[in-house]
């Protein structure tokens, strides 16, 4: 769902202009902000809805409805922020939706009672997560972490590192990619999820993909730009969590590598968005090559 401007908007912008302070400019303030917050909770509530199904292929079109109104939030501040507020309330959650669902552990989908062969109830059965599905979670987990910092919080909770490392080590290309964007979202300026990335390995894990010459370059390509984003984030950090990151990228991508990435790092801090991100790729690039000729 996009959230729309009113029509009633653009209708009084020329009276808005010739009197801020006038009674109806902020009836119309407070009718807008009404209808964005009955907009917003209602795209939650629909996309939720069917997050929740035991079908694969409604957990998919509810995932890509909640994707769909996360980039819509993200293009102002005031739907950020009415977005944010959603998240206080827990039925309109999203991140513990995507963990006890489409990110849940395959161990944990598994028939553990055969209670219901001798009895008349009816068993629920939940379809496993498809591919799509995961990836299309873990681009929400990724938006509402970047939208919403305490989003990392719930994560934590869900224990959302392992999780993730998990599918980082397992799944497919499709989903190690979305995996990596995710990692880097719910990491930014979470000291808790930093040190369960420090304990399950997260370096090591990531080393050995981008060190895997028969893993597709794209995805190794991705890895490089992990590893920039991250070093560069907690660079020149003197205390815990992530304090032996330059100890362990060095133990695993060798002298040479190191230090091209810890000086890559840096890129272009002044530069504009759209800069920086072909700035990134450029110095992955390079990351990769000096890895291959390691």
């Amino acid at each position: 769902m996009y959230l729309k401007k009113p029509f009633w908007s653009d209708t009084l912008k020329p009276e808005a202009e010739a009197e801020p302070q006038s009674p109806v400019l902020e009836l119309v303030k407070s009718l807008d902000k009404q209808r964005l917050y009955r907009e917003v909770t209602l795209a939650l509530r629909t996309g939720l809805r069917e997050a929740r199904a035991e079908f694969s292929f409604l957990r998919i079109r509810g995932l890509r409805s909640i994707l769909k109104f996360l980039r819509s939030v993200a293009e102002s501040d005031e739907t950020i922020n009415l977005f944010c507020h959603s998240q206080s309330i827990p039925e309109l959650q999203v991140v513990p939706v995507l963990f006890q669902h489409s990110l849940k552990e395959v161990e944990d989908q598994a028939v553990t009672n055969l209670g219901h062969i001798f009895t008349v109830d009816p068993m629920k059965i939940t379809s496993p997560s498809t591919d799509d599905e995961v990836a299309l979670a873990l681009r929400v987990l990724e938006g509402c972490c970047l939208l919403h910092p305490e989003s990392t919080i719930l994560a934590h909770q869900h224990k959302a590192i392992t999780v993730l490392m998990n599918i980082l080590s397992t799944r497919g290309v499709l989903e190690q990619g979305a995996c990596l964007d995710a990692l880097i979202a719910i990491m930014l300026d979470s000291s808790s999820n930093q040190m369960d990335f420090e304990a399950c390995n997260g370096i090591e894990e990531v080393a050995i993909l981008i060190r895997d010459k028969q893993v597709e370059e794209n995805l190794r390509l991705k890895c490089g730009e992990f590893l920039l984003l991250l070093i560069g984030h907690v660079n020149g950090r003197e205390t815990p969590p992530m304090m032996t990151i330059h100890e362990d990228v060095r133990r695993f991508l060798g002298e040479k590598s190191a230090s091209l990435i810890w000086a890559a790092s840096q890129f272009g801090s002044t530069l504009d968005p759209e800069q920086r991100l072909t700035a990134l790729h450029i110095q992955a690039r390079r990351v990769l090559e000096s890895i291959d000729l390691y």
